[in-house]
């Protein structure tokens, strides 16, 4: 029979057991090899039943066992010795603590994301996105960032997936217990449970409960909507991640930003926290946090105390406030894909922000103004989150460097007049958490060779002495290595495929053969991601015939293990699923090839340390990263795929290979304009590259013996991939580039930005967007009229140039030189500012002079613009104005050298 009420019973510790609550509640344990072994040494087989996770098995310990344990000696003092070590951590000095290279430094970060891959216990994660914000939690604690993580707590998180009896994917959304999970909630200091509200169109109010995950020193701050003091809609609101309509999705990302500021605010003013200087968005999910910002200053406060930030102003204008908010904000894109990102219809989002919902305050065509796609080859009538994000934040980056140069050139269109290459969108490539995702086994292979702590500070500081030790390590030692992750990896999947079998309908009778299911002596490829069309699930399906000749060789063999979600609404990613999916239930096959169900962290941490190759073949340029290929590589996988993402800054044949493409760019940056040409022939072309290297070099390398009997040269690309890809992937790498390159500035630009300030910075802006119209170049002449010059000779360059109400201290006029094309566009141009000369003359013009030095051969050509500068701007696009010379002044200018 069914219950008709759900509560949780929590168990009564005895006093001398206290601190295991705390460690339970700390998610360090997910990355802290000694913090899980003390809690499976409380009772083993209800911890293998409790999937590894504290709560769980806190709640399921009998009375009888906790008494035997506060009367245990040994265990009181391994308990103390973790408890301390825990301690330590969250109160010790770190790096963030010792630097003194890194000046002005923030007192705090505010990190949002809509979701946040910490462990599986807490599954508030879909994919990459939220693993990647979840590692760059753990990160910033490792190194003692003062970060707060912001985000939602969904109550039935994402899907669960399982298959049907035909292949097909089939969702279930468990509902998940807020008191079950490792989160307490935050709560006034009257006790009462601390909330946000948010006003909504027709007098309704969305509240939404704080609830609070401790990820090391990192507090993680979940929104939760299912309160009761909401109506139904509302509680609604938090119910599943990427769940529901324009309209859930509007509401969620509101909640998301706005009530995230509110709650950042109320867990600093409970807790004594610092106020974040500094606000980084994880994708434009969370944009609207900049909206909240940008009223609080108008209401003549930003969360700061006395004078210590810009509290206490009397109210800022809605442009001055805009100017500080964008001074201390950071966006990050992840998504090359236009598609990919949220975009609202303008009278949804204008009803939501009318006079009578939310932030009246701040008029609504001044919000509109900030997300709407008022660009070339924009879509006028949308709101668009991640234009939203570049516009507020003053500091925006990609995910690689590929990915920083396609976002460049997929968001040009907020910065007409600049060359894509110009667009103020920087990159900092993505990392992976490594005690998350390093085996166990690897890191004692690692302890043995150089001490615990220089292993765990390998893996977390990083340095690239350390990964050095690995070329010390006995070739015998390393095949073993890779022999037993193998090997536990095919007894997982045998255990996985039975329960999948079993969920299809399968009797026992019919699966003996999962027994014979992969061979650990076999070369294990694996292939693990979402499905979405441009990560190509099924490319290695183009040759089936060809595939199974690789399967079933009688003497280089290969096996693959698979695993992926598509999303619920997406039908052609199921199609896919499926379609691979009935290839490995064929008989023939099904011995090598298998499709594991319910992709998620728990799978994830067997599946990358027990395969030999990763495997991505994304339609290039289509991902941003792709960080699960960098998980693999700090096991001792290699990598086998498409140069994307990460792949394409850092391959190196030494430690793998590269999957030719068809996309005719020579491996250079190709065009997103490039994808969706003749994809079948395109496919075919790539799937076929793949085959010839697998058949002709993978396997070969795998399977050819030395002297020794070991495959010499399979373990040195396993040595190289360890020591040359283990310090670069490191998400402790990661953040300590954001700190250095972006939070760093962006706190000194907020610093910068007192009242006045802002009101200064906001008012030059104005005069300036006023004035550009009337801006021009309308002379411009050389030392030397030739068509052909030698090298090293240096022109000198007189341009003379209308500034409207302008001064020179408003413009920078520079000279533009650089290799030209057949089409005389420059190539990897070199600016130099020309200095004024004197003036105004008696028609109000200024003349420019300097010299151009041909310092390079070949076409060579030059031009000049004008650009506007302030000692505030972070870079000379900004503004997003930019003065040419006309074409008849263009005449005397262009190219010099053919």
């Amino acid at each position: 029979m069914k219950a008709i009420r759900r509560f949780t019973v929590r168990p009564v510790l005895p006093d001398a057991l206290h601190p295991l609550s705390d460690l339970a509640r700390n998610l360090r344990w997910s990355w802290h090899a000694e913090t899980r072994d003390l809690f499976q040494s409380v009772d083993p087989e209800r911890w293998t039943a409790s999937d590894g996770d504290p709560v769980r098995l806190l709640g399921s310990v009998l009375p009888h066992r906790l008494a035997e344990l506060a009367e245990d000696r040994r265990f009181l003092r391994r308990l103390a010795a973790v408890a301390d070590d825990l301690r330590d951590y969250v109160t010790g000095e770190r790096w963030y603590q010792t630097q003194t290279q890194i000046p002005d430094l923030p007192a705090a970060i505010a990190y949002f994301s809509p979701e946040f891959g910490i462990a599986a216990a807490l599954p508030q994660y879909s994919g990459g996105l939220g693993i990647l914000a979840g590692d760059h939690l753990k990160a910033a604690s490792d190194l003692g960032v003062p970060l707060i993580g912001v985000g939602l707590l969904y109550r039935h998180g994402y899907f669960r997936q399982s298959l049907s009896r035909d292949g097909w994917q089939q969702e279930h959304y468990p509902v998940l217990d807020p008191n079950e999970l490792p989160l307490v909630p935050l709560r006034e200091s009257d006790g009462t449970p601390a909330q946000v509200t948010l006003a909504l169109p027709g007098a309704r109010a969305l509240r939404a409960r704080i609830w609070l995950a401790q990820v090391g020193r990192v507090p993680l701050l979940m929104l939760d909507s299912d309160v009761e003091e909401n109506d139904l809609g509302e509680r609604g609101v938090t119910d599943r991640l990427y769940g529901g309509g324009s309209e859930h999705r509007l509401l969620q990302e509101m909640l998301l930003g706005i009530g995230g500021v509110r709650a950042v605010r109320t867990y600093c003013r409970l807790t004594g926290h610092a106020q974040p200087e500094v606000f980084h968005t994880n994708e434009g999910h969370a944009g609207f946090l900049g909206l909240e910002r940008i009223a609080e200053l108008a209401e003549g406060h930003d969360g700061h105390d006395g004078d210590g930030g810009n509290g206490g102003n009397g109210g800022l204008d809605f442009e001055a406030a805009l100017e500080s908010v964008r001074a201390g904000t950071v966006f990050t894109t992840h998504t090359p894909v236009p598609a990919g990102i949220d975009r609202f219809d303008r009278e949804l989002v204008a009803h939501h922000f009318g006079p009578d919902a939310e932030l009246p305050r701040i008029d609504v065509e001044r919000i509109l103004g900030l997300g709407m796609e008022t660009y070339p080859g924009g879509e006028p009538n949308l709101f668009n989150m991640a234009v939203m994000g570049l516009r507020l934040g003053q500091r925006a980056n990609g995910v690689s460097l590929l990915h920083g140069h396609v976002s460049r050139e997929m968001f040009s269109g907020l910065w007409p007049g600049f060359d894509p290459d110009e667009v103020p969108i920087t990159s900092v490539t993505n990392g992976v958490h490594a005690p998350t995702w390093v085996a166990p086994e690897v890191f004692r292979l690692g302890a043995r060779q150089i001490g615990a702590q220089r292993t765990e500070d390998a893996m977390t500081v990083g340095g690239s002495d350390r990964w050095d030790a690995v070329a010390d390590i006995a070739d015998q030692e390393i095949w073993d290595l890779r022999r037993v992750l193998r090997e536990q990896l095919v007894l997982e999947v045998r255990e996985r495929l039975q329960a999948s079998w079993r969920q299809r309908g399968a009797g026992t009778a019919e699966l003996g053969w999962i027994d014979g299911v992969l061979d650990p002596d076999v070369l294990t490829i694996g292939f693990a991601r979402r499905v979405p069309s441009y990560k190509r699930l099924t490319l290695m399906l183009r040759d089936r015939d060809r595939l199974m000749d690789l399967l079933l060789h009688a003497e280089r063999p290969i096996q693959i293990v698979v695993a992926g979600k598509a999303h619920p609404a997406d039908d052609g990613g199921k199609r896919l699923v499926q379609e691979l999916v009935r290839f490995a239930d064929d008989p023939r096959v099904r011995h090598r090839i298998v499709f594991l169900p319910d992709y998620g962290m728990a799978m994830a941490q067997k599946l990358y340390p027990g395969c030999d190759i990763w495997l991505n073949n994304p339609l290039r340029p289509l991902e941003a990263c792709g960080t699960s290929g960098m998980k693999a590589a700090l096991n001792g996988c290699l990598n086998l795929s498409v140069l994307d993402g990460w792949w394409d800054e850092w391959f190196q044949p030494d430690f793998g290979w590269a999957i030719p493409t068809a996309d005719g760019t020579d491996g250079g940056p190709p065009t997103r304009s490039a994808v969706g040409e003749d994809d079948d022939r395109r496919d075919d072309l790539e799937a076929a590259a793949l085959y010839e290297l697998l058949e002709q070099r993978v396997a070969p390398r795998f399977y050819e013996r030395g002297q020794h009997g070991l495959p010499d040269r399979w373990i040195e690309m396993v040595r190289q991939t360890l020591t040359h890809l283990g310090p670069k992937v490191l998400a402790g790498r990661m953040v300590r580039e954001y700190v250095e390159r972006l939070y760093a500035p962006a706190a000194r630009a907020h610093r910068a930005l007192a009242p006045e300030t802002a009101r200064e910075l906001a008012a030059w802006k104005s005069r300036v967007r006023a004035a550009w119209p009337r801006v021009t170049v309308d002379h411009l002449e050389a030392s030397a009229a030739t068509t052909t010059a030698e090298l090293g000779t240096t022109l000198s360059l007189r341009v003379r140039v209308a500034l409207a109400d302008l001064v020179p201290d408003d413009v920078e006029v520079q000279a533009v030189s650089g290799r030209v094309d057949s089409q005389d566009r420059i190539a990897d141009a070199s600016c130099v500012p020309l200095k004024p000369a004197g003036g105004p003359d008696l028609e109000g013009r200024w003349v420019y002079e300097g010299p151009l030095s041909l310092d390079r051969t070949g076409p060579f050509g030059y031009t000049v613009r004008i650009l506007p500068t302030h000692r505030l701007l972070a870079s000379g696009a900004e503004l997003g104005l930019v003065t040419m010379p006309s074409e008849e002044v263009g005449e005397e200018a262009g190219v010099l050298m053919r």
